[in-house]
Parts: C-alpha cells; sequence; structure tokens
C-alpha cells in the first residue's frame, strides 16, 4: 500500500504517479495479472525518497530548535 498519491508531498512523484493511473486506466485484468507492478514499484521508490527527504528536514530541524532552547537554558542559569 502506497499514502495518498494527490498530496503536496508527491508532488515531485506526478509523472510517475500518472503513468500509474494510466495504467490502471487500463482496465481490471491489466492490473490483476500484475502489469502494473513495474510503475507501482517506482512509485512507492519515488514516495519513499520524498518520505526521507521531509524527514531529514524535519529531524534538523528539531535539532536546531532543541539546540536553541539548549542556550537558552543555559544563559538563564538553569
Amino acid at each position: 500500500m502506497h499514502p495518498h498519491l494527490h498530496t503536496k508531498n508527491a508532488i515531485a512523484c506526478e509523472e510517475i504517479i500518472a503513468a500509474l493511473e494510466a495504467c490502471h486506466n487500463q482496465g481490471f485484468m491489466h492490473k490483476a495479472t500484475g502489469g502494473c507492478n513495474d510503475i507501482k514499484e517506482k512509485v512507492n521508490q519515488c514516495l519513499r525518497a520524498e518520505r526521507t527527504k521531509i524527514q531529514s528536514e524535519n529531524r534538523a530541524k528539531a535539532k536546531e530548535r532543541r539546540d536553541r532552547i539548549k542556550r537558552q537554558q543555559e544563559e538563564a542559569g538553569f
């Protein structure tokens, strides 16, 4: 399973998502026989890469925030 495909976090993967939707529109039997598996794997890889990038950014922001709070506490004498 993949997360929702049409979110602000998936903008970088729009082309691959469009290809997956086009593949799905070819019919149930095409999907059921694995015709879209390669494209779905590419979507998963792209979304995973985007999620990893966002997590790294969030981790860096949190570290900056913790460091700033620590400095403020040291300056205040805590």
